[in-house]
């Protein structure tokens, strides 16, 4: 039988669902067509239903306001008398309103930054006329909308400014004290000499004083001194900002050091030191000293609290440079934990103690005494993991049958017992080890080896092989990448599990309902060095990270551009056959069907054939079958269309041609696009003749 003129050929339809991740090495005709061949910016969706989401942007954070929270109003006029230039401040003449401009056309201001209320009157900059405004009659469009709301957002972004000194943010976390919840960065001091600590406030970075220390023995016996005491010795004082008991007791052979404010009038020198309140007295065995930071490290922390009320949650943290500390948002104590070289890597509290890592030792406190290490009632623990320790992770559980996990370079271990007595190292699984800084708890722990991503649960079932990994599909990129692995953090809003390297890429997997959904990848305009993730006292999910270079703590999942810097993201979908590969198809169009809040403007895309040159094409597709890529922008048919944030329908786009598959390309390139969700396509297809 003849096959029907084209006029008359059925017209079938075959949809196709966005799920599966990004997977380079699976055959094509054995992989789902929803499946990804190369993503950008897109991260698999965790929720109901799947799809490919934009990734959403960051923005630079020093406590002032969002960028991404500014709003815009619109001053219409009839025209100018003088021309002003974005930036400049307008003031009403009558009403004494203020607002800085964002954009100027030819009719109306865009301004931001608004006190007060304009009415219908003269507007000047500084003395300078520049319009009388009129009753505003103008109508926005959804993507004049995103855009104005973007040019708002440059203006306070200009406000905000980098952790002042030079290099990297060595450290950056946040922390809840009462209703506050603020963010503290390390960075080295402008001459590259000592690290300095820094908060976020309204008015941006100010930086942490670094108080004094002086050690002590008992002189006599008597009540303990606390936080906040004044100490005396001889004519000289200071305020007491930490008492730091190291062994014994007040009634018996206590040790420790004070952090203290500096003496005054003059220094401490050794002698007895008594105290405002606490009765007992102590030898002073010296004068203080300051507490600095030597440059070098990367800090990792953890917050907790080894007494009964909210206001003993601190920070714990190390740097592998110098010791470890406790914070408490005004005062840092640096813990002495008496080892020869006290610069731990690696810190976790776990069951009461606190943990540091040392090479290839992990020593733990007295249980409940982060400051004591050696105590004659209970003593601290040194355990020998083999080779360098290089991620504690905290497993899920109760305070008795809870676990803690140890990555080294080697091996992954599991540190069962409660305490020094029942401690017991067991190897989870010896030959998987972890790169530093990339464990972390999602649903389970998840850490990042040479092999690629591992969690618990497919360790312990699969062993030391390559299917144990949840990024088996991507090895030839893991490899790629492996040595530039910096960071790794969560988003648990999202379910997902973050990799961040030095050239400003990363790697995102998603969870969803405790089973891998996917993983994704993209690229950053900004390289990271380290990050953060917790909750704020609003209760809502906070990511930072802190850049390599620049010298800003970004807040990241936050905006619609990468700082100011366009979002490209794109994704290239596995070649369909629609289940006859070698039937050849007439292709008619194409309907989308995304989720947005607002404009979207995209660009599809789509190669026909496996992108064979014989086949008719505008130009040859290039198609690596080794590692694959993306191919060449400019050798797909192209067509656009815009999402107004509305409509639920799906948006059709113009796919034409003969083959026996095609393959779509879905992507954006703007800095005002807000996140969006791409979850099917549907094809409208014709049958024709099998392939000969």
């Amino acid at each position: 039988m003849a096959t029907p003129p084209p006029s008359f050929q059925k017209v079938e339809y075959d949809t196709v669902y966005l799920r599966g991740g990004w997977d380079l090495s699976t055959p094509t005709l054995e992989m789902y067509p929803g499946v990804l061949r190369d993503v950008e910016n897109f991260d698999v969706s965790s929720v109901a239903g799947g799809g490919y989401t934009r990734i959403e942007g960051y923005e630079r954070y020093d406590g002032r306001s969002s960028p991404s929270a500014a709003l815009f109003t619109l001053l219409q006029f009839a025209s100018l008398t003088n021309t002003p230039t974005v930036g400049q401040t307008l003031t009403g003449f009558v009403s004494g309103a203020t607002g800085v401009i964002a954009v100027i056309t030819a009719n109306y201001f865009v301004v931001t930054a608004v006190t007060g209320t304009f009415g219908y009157e003269l507007v000047k900059v500084g003395a300078t006329p520049i319009a009388t405004l009129t009753l505003l009659t103008s109508t926005l469009t959804p993507l004049q909308t995103a855009q104005y709301r973007n040019a708002a957002a440059d203006y306070y972004r200009s406000l905000i400014t980098s952790v002042p000194g030079t290099g990297p943010v060595r450290g950056v976390v946040s922390y809840i004290t009462g209703s506050t919840d603020t963010v503290y960065a390390f960075r080295d001091n402008s001459g590259g000499t000592f690290v300095d600590l820094y908060k976020s406030t309204t008015g941006g970075w100010t930086q942490v004083p670094f108080f004094r220390e002086v050690s002590f023995t008992l002189n006599a016996a008597g009540t303990a001194p606390a936080d906040g005491e004044i100490v005396t010795r001889g004519a000289n004082t200071a305020t007491i900002k930490r008492v730091m008991l190291q062994t014994g007791t007040w009634a018996a052979g206590a040790t420790g050091r004070l952090i203290i404010t500096t003496p005054a009038p003059g220094e401490f020198a050794a002698g007895v030191g008594t105290f405002s309140v606490g009765t007992a007295t102590v030898n002073i065995t010296g004068a203080s000293t300051a507490i600095t930071m030597a440059v070098g490290g990367k800090f990792e922390f953890d917050i907790g609290n080894f007494r009964s009320q909210a206001s003993t949650i601190r920070v714990y943290g190390c740097d592998g440079v110098n010791r470890g500390f406790e914070f408490d948002g005004t005062t840092l104590a640096p813990i002495t934990t008496g080892t020869v070289t006290d610069n731990p890597t690696h810190v976790r509290i776990h069951k009461l103690h606190l943990f540091f890592a040392f090479g290839s030792s992990v020593i733990h406190s007295v249980p409940g005494e982060p400051f004591q290490w050696t105590n004659a009632a209970a003593t601290s623990t040194e355990i020998g993991c083999g080779d360098v320790v290089t991620n504690f992770l905290n497993q899920p559980g109760t305070t008795t049958t809870a676990a803690l996990g140890i990555t080294t370079r080697s091996n992954t271990l599991m540190l069962y017992g409660t305490g020094s007595s029942s401690w017991n190292l067991v190897g989870f699984n010896l030959g998987i080890g972890g790169i530093a800084y990339t464990g972390q708890l999602l649903n389970e722990s998840y850490w990042m080896d040479s092999a690629g991503i591992f969690d618990m649960r497919t360790t312990q079932n699969f062993g030391n092989f390559k299917s144990s990994t949840q990024t088996a599909g991507i090895s030839d990129y893991i490899i790629l990448q492996r040595s530039k692995t910096i960071w790794a953090m969560t988003n648990r809003t999202k379910n997902q599990y973050r990799v961040l390297f030095s050239d400003a890429s990363l790697l995102s997997l998603t969870v969803i309902n405790g089973k891998f959904a996917g993983v994704t990848k993209g690229l950053y305009a900004d390289a990271m060095y380290c990050g953060w993730s917790s909750y704020a006292y609003t209760k809502d999910e906070r990511l930072f990270c802190g850049a390599n270079s620049s010298g800003m703590v970004y807040q990241m999942d936050k905006g619609t551009s990468f700082d100011g810097e366009n979002i490209r993201a794109f994704i290239v979908l596995n070649w369909n056959s629609i289940k006859s590969p070698r039937l050849k198809k007439r292709f008619r169009r194409a309907s989308i069907e995304m989720q947005s809040a607002s404009y979207v403007g995209l660009s599809f895309g789509y190669s026909l054939n496996y992108g064979n040159p014989e086949t008719h094409q505008d130009t040859p597709t290039v198609y690596d079958t080794g590692l694959l890529v993306a191919p060449f922008w400019d050798s797909f048919l192209w067509d656009a269309f815009v999402w107004d944030g509305v409509t639920l329908a799906p948006e059709n786009v113009r796919v034409q041609g003969s083959a026996q598959n095609v393959q779509y390309t879905i992507s954006s390139t703007t800095d005002y696009i807000a996140s969006y969700t791409l979850n099917s396509v549907i094809t409208h297809y014709s049958k024709r003749r099998g392939l000969r």
